[in-house]
């Protein structure tokens, strides 16, 4: 009987788009009502499918190619998050987007990016999940280049850079099916071993690159300046992250057999470690609030990839609970982004202030997700890191070094927004703000209180949702309650304490919040990074650009040289070869003896030297 129902995350959202995108724009509030009994509709499908199981298997495409959906444990949370999150992004967009450009674009496309999202998730089939999964960089691209007047080229790079990945991944498919024999992932069973590790590889591109790992992350700052904010806290801070880590995992648990100590997991480690410290450094010099909080997105990937990439069971599991963590508290990041974007028209730092007393709503949900992703006890992101650092320790201490100093720099990032946003004198553009519409409080509201409630219960998420999907790999641990290695948990708070210090010893220096972590940003050899850095010239967007270029320039100038050589070059020298020989043959008869007399002697001189 389930089997019946399995379809409905996929073709109800697509259903609701296309009606939402014929909708006349003389009804008013009619494409967000629209939009609003969809994704609860669609929350209540996916309420209802979690705990079951079930399979949708039809031919299609020919070729022998399926259409397979499978319904599990692990791809009914994920589309339980995926739903929980439209619903409540699709009500704060309800106050956020009135009135504005695109609005009906920006609903419908939303509604398509769900339906996607839960179609590639269910695939059982990789074949029919890179078809969902391509459609998305469609509805990506859009979304972006409905935003403001910039938004296209910042579309363009994303649509370039996650296509790129997408055609590694689609190699990746194509290497696995083959070496495999089969196209199902759940009876794909593969090792790391000559073309097996290229498969590998490529699959893991495509996974990281959609989670907007290092180093296909760039487009992601770009965007947040200019996208609407709504999509910023959809895409890249929840339906991205939960799509990329759920598929890593699938690739890293159950389609290929990797080993602790195996160079796939070394490599896993490494990429997570490295977009780790490499995105919260760039964090830390932002000065504007949505970009600051796009590098922090990236950087919380990191802490993702690092967890599953240890193979341990508390490293996996603390990944995953990572995963779902980090979608809530930086989806609700960007929600308190927009609510100050809306009221003072701005999320410039250096024009915000004082918006502490004037937003009290917007300021406390940006306390407890702040507290959250800088890992403060007891809320959720504390319990997902401390089982991280436990794995990372586990795996090698410089893992475990990366994660905790990427910790430091994530919360010294979060005192320095907080206080330029939220404390301080009232600028000329916050003097007279007021809170966000409830339509957006709610939203906001929700997912703090699930961060609160997921770090003081967090034995509901782990026992509930994260620790199944492990099955046999759990070994029999339970991982739910207060950290079980306190040495760990003390280094954090003092971690924490640290980062407190920093930002005091900041602020009494320059006398500004804003600029509280300067004295990091200016250190000795740090200066030059930041500067080539903030010029572009460590984005790997604008480094495989320039070769491009560079490569074109040179197929250009080779291309003229040849016609250049064609067009000008012998002529030329046809034409001088032809003066020169109509000044020899000047029809004198003496000048043909001698040339006659030359030839002989040279001839008979080649004979007798032969002989």
């Amino acid at each position: 009987m389930i089997t019946k129902f399995i379809l409905i995350p996929v073709l109800l959202p697509f259903i609701a788009a296309a009606a939402v995108a014929a909708t006349p724009n003389k009804y008013k509030g009619a494409k967000e009502l629209l939009a609003l009994l969809a994704t609860a509709a669609n929350f209540l499908a996916a309420v209802f499918l979690f705990g079951k199981e079930a399979s949708l298997v039809a031919p299609w495409a020919g070729l022998g190619l399926e259409f397979s959906l499978r319904l599990y444990h692990f791809s009914a949370f994920i589309i339980l998050a995926v739903a929980g999150f439209g619903f409540l992004i699709t009500l704060y967009s309800a106050a956020f987007m009135k009135d504005r450009a695109h609005a009906k674009q920006f609903y419908a496309y939303l509604l398509l990016s769900l339906g996607l999202a839960g179609g590639a998730v269910l695939s059982d089939n990789l074949v029919a999940m890179l078809f969902f999964w391509e459609a998305l960089l469609i509805t990506l691209f859009v979304m972006i280049a409905i935003g403001k007047e910039g938004a296209f080229h910042a579309a363009t790079k994303a649509f370039i850079i996650v296509g790129i990945s997408d055609l590694c991944m689609m190699t990746g498919i194509a290497l696995a099916g083959h070496l495999s024999g089969t196209l199902a992932i759940s009876r794909i069973s593969l090792t790391t071993n000559g073309l097996g590790g290229l498969a590998f590889i490529l699959l893991v591109i495509g996974a990281i690159a959609k989670a907007g790992s290092m180093p296909f992350h760039s487009w992601i700052p770009d965007s947040a300046t200019n996208a609407p904010l709504p999509f910023m806290a959809i895409l890249p801070a929840a339906l991205e992250k939960l799509l990329g880590i759920y598929f890593l995992t699938r690739i890293s648990l159950d389609m290929f057999s990797i080993g602790e100590h195996s160079w796939a997991s070394f490599t896993l480690m490494t990429v997570g470690a490295i977009t780790i410290l490499g995105a919260v450094m760039m964090a830390l010099i932002q000065k504007d609030y949505k970009r600051l909080l796009s590098y922090h997105a990236i950087s919380q990937v990191g802490y993702m990839v690092l967890g599953i990439g240890t193979m341990v069971p508390v490293g996996i599991v603390g990944g995953l609970f990572h995963m779902i963590n980090n979608a809530l508290y930086k989806s609700c990041l960007f929600l308190t982004g927009g609510s100050v974007e809306k009221q003072a028209g701005t999320t410039d730092l250096a024009r915000l202030g004082g918006l502490g007393k004037r937003m009290p709503v917007t300021f406390a949900c940006f306390i407890v997700v702040a507290a959250s992703i800088s890992g403060v006890p007891p809320f959720n992101g504390f319990f997902s890191k401390e089982l991280l650092y436990d794995g990372a320790l586990e795996r090698g201490m410089i893992f475990y070094v990366a994660a905790a100093l990427g910790s430091f720099l994530t919360a010294a990032s979060f005192l320095k927004l907080g206080h330029a946003a939220f404390f301080g004198k009232p600028s000329k553009e916050t003097e007279n703000v007021k809170e966000a519409p409830l339509a957006m409080m709610i939203p906001m509201v929700a997912i703090s209180l699930v961060c609160v409630v997921f770090g003081v219960w967090n034995a509901l998420p782990l026992e509930r949702f994260i620790q199944p999907i492990l099955g046999a790999r759990l070994e029999g641990h339970n991982f739910a309650g207060w950290p079980a290695n306190t040495p760990i948990v003390v280094v954090t708070v003092l971690i924490i304490l640290a980062a407190v210090l920093n930002h005091l010893y900041g602020f009494r220096k320059y006398g500004s919040g804003i600029k509280a972590v300067d004295h990091i940003h200016h250190a000795p050899g740090l200066r030059t990074v930041y500067d080539k850095a903030e010029k572009g010239y460590l984005d790997p967007y604008n480094i495989g650009m320039g070769i491009t270029l560079a490569f074109a320039n040179t197929a250009a100038w080779c291309d003229k040289s040849i016609n250049w050589v064609y067009d000008s070059l012998s002529p030329k020298a046809a034409e001088a070869c032809s003066g020169v020989i109509r000044r020899l043959h000047d029809g004198s008869y003496k000048t043909y003896m001698i040339w006659s007399i030359a030839a002989t002697a040279i001839v008979v001189a080649c004979l007798l030297k032969h002989y």
